[in-house]
Parts: structure tokens; C-alpha cells; sequence
């Protein structure tokens, strides 16, 4: 094997092993607002909601972000805007 087809080799093995260093290093897309739970209300619009859903969003979105999953056991306006906001700001892979 000559000298060039081996540093040709190492190139190609150290292109490949970037990759997939930088693939795994990605950070999950996230939707607009979703990166700052306490504004993101004013990032989407929630205006025709009521005020404990608006609540219950921001919260989820707040505990979806610290990855703090304690889901609230009410299906009221809050515990509706609570899945909302979670499901809407967790980390899309």
C-alpha cells in the first residue's frame, strides 16, 4: 500500500468520525418562542384561549423545557394548556 492511499484513508476516517461527532451534537429543533417559556405566549398566539389555558401552556412549556414532566392531574383549561405547552415546546428530534 503506498503512502497516499494511506493518509487518503485516515482523511476519509477522520471526515466520517466529524460527522458523526457534529451529528450527535445537534441540538433538537425547536418551534418558535419555545426557547424562552416565559414569553412564549406572546410568540404564538393564544389570544382566544382562556386565561388558565394561556396559564397551563406557558407552564408546560416551562416544564417541558427544564424536563420537569410533573403532568398535572386536571383535565381543566390549565391541565389542556399544560399538554399543549409541553408537547409544543419539547425538544423535536
Amino acid at each position: 500500500m503506498s503512502t497516499s492511499s494511506v493518509s487518503k484513508g485516515k482523511v476519509l476516517a477522520f471526515a466520517i468520525a466529524g460527522a458523526l461527532v457534529s451529528t450527535g451534537c445537534a441540538t433538537p429543533d425547536v418551534r418558535p418562542g419555545a426557547e424562552n417559556p416565559r414569553t412564549v405566549t406572546q410568540s404564538i398566539n393564544l389570544s382566544g384561549y382562556p386565561p388558565e389555558f394561556q396559564r397551563g401552556f406557558k407552564d408546560g412549556c416551562d416544564a417541558a423545557r427544564t424536563r420537569n414532566s410533573a403532568k398535572p392531574k386536571t383535565a381543566d383549561q390549565y391541565g389542556q394548556g399544560w399538554n399543549d405547552g409541553f408537547d409544543y415546546c419539547s425538544p423535536r428530534k
